[in-house]
């Protein structure tokens, strides 16, 4: 069984694609950064999130010297030209602080009617081998963005995306439901043919 290492240390998102490769039938053994901890944390200098998924799988590519992935993701709101985007994690100017990051959006949205609130989550995943062969494929998902935000769930600016055709805010699915949807599920499920391809 060859190892593949995903680029995060973030539990979740290493159970979701393990799952995604299991349901493939893909043999191979997905760990996550945490298990190389020399290896230090990739700064994203990249313009889109398709560059910051490429910088990070390739920098674990070429310090470990397996296949990597990696993702970037953030949400793109229609009337503000697909900001936040990348800078999405630090919209409010702090890395990693959802509340401020959801009430500044909030604010800046606050004069902007329903039908022009259309928004999504993209996600790039990357794949990179050591000598240098990369792939990314995207996913995203499109909703609009509720006055308010509702539900528990999620992280992020999900208690304010509302899915297309749905009643309920990112924040307010099962966690089920909202893998089957979301831009990152569709992103990892998009990689699986990569990783058959360039990994068998």
């Amino acid at each position: 069984m060859s190892r593949l290492i995903l680029a995060t240390r973030n539990a979740g998102k290493i159970v979701e694609l393990r799952a995604i490769l299991a349901e493939a039938g893909l043999p191979h053994d997905l760990v996550g950064a945490d298990a190389y901890p020399d290896v230090p944390d990739v700064r994203e200098t990249g313009v889109t999130f398709a560059e910051n998924a490429l910088l990070k799988a390739h920098a674990l590519a070429r310090a470990t010297g397996l296949p990597a992935v990696a993702d970037d993701s953030g949400l793109c709101v229609d009337v503000m030209n697909g900001a936040p985007g990348i800078f999405s994690a630090r919209w409010a100017g702090r890395h990693g602080d959802d509340r401020a990051n959801l009430d500044l959006l909030l604010a800046q949205l606050a004069d902007i009617a329903d039908e022009h609130r259309g928004a999504h989550f993209a996600c790039a995943a990357a794949l990179a081998l050591p000598d240098g062969t990369e792939r990314v494929v995207e996913g995203r998902l499109t909703g609009t963005l509720r006055h308010e935000p509702a539900g528990t769930g999620g992280f992020g600016y999900d208690p304010v995306l509302q899915p297309e055709g749905g009643t309920r805010t990112c924040a307010e699915l099962t966690a089920a439901e909202k893998n089957a949807i979301s831009h990152r599920g569709k992103a990892f499920r998009a990689l699986v043919p990569v990783v058959r391809e360039l990994l068998g």
